[in-house]
Formats: C-alpha cells, sequence, structure tokens
C-alpha cells in the first residue's frame, strides 16, 4: 500500500535494508514491555522496567549481530549510551499511559494465522491482547513514535483492523476495541470495530492481493512518491531518483487488455482460490 516498487525490492528482489536506530529502538521496547508482564503485578515498576533495558539489548544482539554496525566508530559509546537513553524514556512514557500492575494481557507477542474462504492466508504478530471477565477482547499496539495527525491516521488503524479480522476469523469473536499506544508522543488511540469494518478490510485485503498477484505476473511494479522516499535504501535502483531497477527475477507476462499493470484497489479484481498470504506489519 506504501509503495508497489519497495514491496518489489523487499519480497521479491529481497535486497538487503540496513538496520535503523529507530526501527531497532522500537525492537527494544517492545521486548522489555513484553518481559515486564513476566514479574508479579507488584513489582511492574518504572525502575524494573529500565533495568531490563540492558539485558534485552545484549539478547537482541545476540539474535541479530549486525546491530552492532549501528554504533560503528563509537569509541567512547555516546551514541549508544544516548540511544539507550531514550530508550528508557519511551519505557518510562508507558508507565504514564497504562498501569501494568493492573493489567494481565492473555498473550503477548501472539502469532496468529488464518485462512479466508478465498485461500487467502492472514498472518502477522500481535502485541498485546487483554480478555476482560465479561469475554470482551482488546488488541493493544505499541508504537515508538508518534501519534500521527488524524488526516493520517488511517494507515496504523487499517493494521489493527487487519489484526482484528484475523481474530474474528479464528475465533469468531469481534475484538471490542483497538487500542494504539503511542510511546514518542504519550497518546492513547482507540477504537471500537464491528462486523460492517472487517468485511470492508476483508475486501481490501482481496483486491490488494489481487493487484500485488498482477503485478507478479507483469512484472510492472511502480514506485509510490511520499515523503517516506527519503528513509529508503534502495535510492539507487529506484527510477524515482535517477536508479534503475535489478533485472526482474521472475518470468513475465505482458498486461492484457484494458489490465493496468499495478492492478486495481477495487473488490470487482478480487478473485477467491489463491493459495497465497499477507502478513500484518
Amino acid at each position: 500500500m506504501q509503495c508497489p516498487l519497495l514491496y518489489r525490492f523487499r519480497v521479491i528482489d529481497k535486497l538487503p535494508e540496513k538496520p535503523s536506530e529507530a526501527a531497532t529502538r522500537g525492537t527494544l521496547v517492545h521486548a522489555v514491555l513484553e518481559r515486564l508482564f513476566d514479574a508479579p503485578a507488584a513489582d511492574r515498576t518504572a525502575p524494573r522496567a529500565r533495568a531490563l533495558i540492558p539485558g534485552q539489548w545484549d539478547r537482541l544482539l545476540e539474535s541479530k549481530p549486525e546491530l552492532t554496525e549501528l554504533f560503528a566508530g563509537d569509541t567512547e559509546g555516546e551514541r549508544l549510551s544516548r540511544w539507550l537513553g531514550e530508550a528508557e524514556r519511551l519505557v518510562e512514557r508507558w508507565f504514564s499511559l497504562e498501569d501494568p500492575t493492573r493489567l494481565e494481557p492473555a498473550e503477548r507477542e501472539l502469532f496468529v494465522e488464518t485462512e479466508l474462504e478465498s485461500g487467502l492466508r492472514l498472518r502477522g504478530v500481535i502485541d498485546r491482547i487483554d480478555v476482560a471477565p465479561t469475554g470482551d477482547v482488546r488488541i493493544v499496539d505499541y508504537k515508538t513514535g508518534k501519534a500521527p495527525r488524524p488526516e493520517y491516521a488511517e494507515g496504523p488503524l487499517f493494521q489493527m483492523k487487519f489484526y482484528a479480522l484475523v481474530i474474528w476469523r479464528l475465533k469468531g469473536i469481534v475484538p471490542r476495541r483497538l487500542q494504539l499506544v503511542y510511546l514518542g508522543s504519550g497518546d492513547v488511540l482507540t477504537y471500537d470495530p464491528v462486523v460492517a469494518d472487517l468485511e470492508r478490510v476483508e475486501r481490501k485485503l482481496l483486491a490488494l492481493w489481487e493487484a500485488i498477484a498482477l503485478a507478479t505476473e507483469t512484472g510492472d511494479w511502480r514506485p509510490r512518491p511520499t515523503k517516506l522516499c527519503g528513509w529508503c535504501d534502495h535510492q539507487a535502483v529506484c527510477p524515482e531518483f535517477g536508479g534503475t531497477p535489478p533485472v526482474y527475477p521472475l518470468s513475465v507476462r505482458p498486461a492484457g487488455p484494458g489490465e493496468d499493470g499495478q492492478g486495481t484497489m477495487g473488490p470487482d479484481r478480487a478473485e477467491a482460490g489463491r493459495p497465497v498470504a499477507l502478513e500484518g506489519p
């Protein structure tokens, strides 16, 4: 949805991307918030959460040694120290938004997967699921950035509706609430979905996959320039920046009469029976 050509570079060409400080900090903060719930409720304090940061950073480096590149040349450790300090502030801010001593998540970092009647498989990882005594389900996602302006809120909300759709199709339960916790700005955004919302998301996903399938067959992947291009690792091979994409590694067929190589986003292009998968962000 962000950029078809970027999808191609990542999913088909599998071009490498450099680790970023912001994304890695997000991974670290998520790990700390997940591990904090291992402690008894009374011990889930800000000091304890801060104390988890060094150990979780070491574990992250163990699993992904390439992250050492982030602080290459930082001989005095000043950049790393500032970076860890920023992670601490994000973790501390969470305590002003939620009270972990009063929460007992039903699930944390839960991998979910379901298959729609069309054959399209959906999968993703949900940060946290809370279940009330009444059985109401709340899906919670942590964001280490700032809350978007209202006109840009649909993107993150679509991610949450994606997760809600998966839960609905898996368990037959429409989550009562979707909650986005923005640690960068201290905002909590909520949305209460209904069945019609999830049906619309399902139709959009089917249409989206049909567009992906068509672009895969034709090899016609187009860049979609936005302000996010400034952070893209693939500018050197992007036509928008004067680059040439690598040779397309798949066989292609010409687009048929009336076919746009990028497909369309309307539900009329959705086609059942494709054994394929889309992953949530």
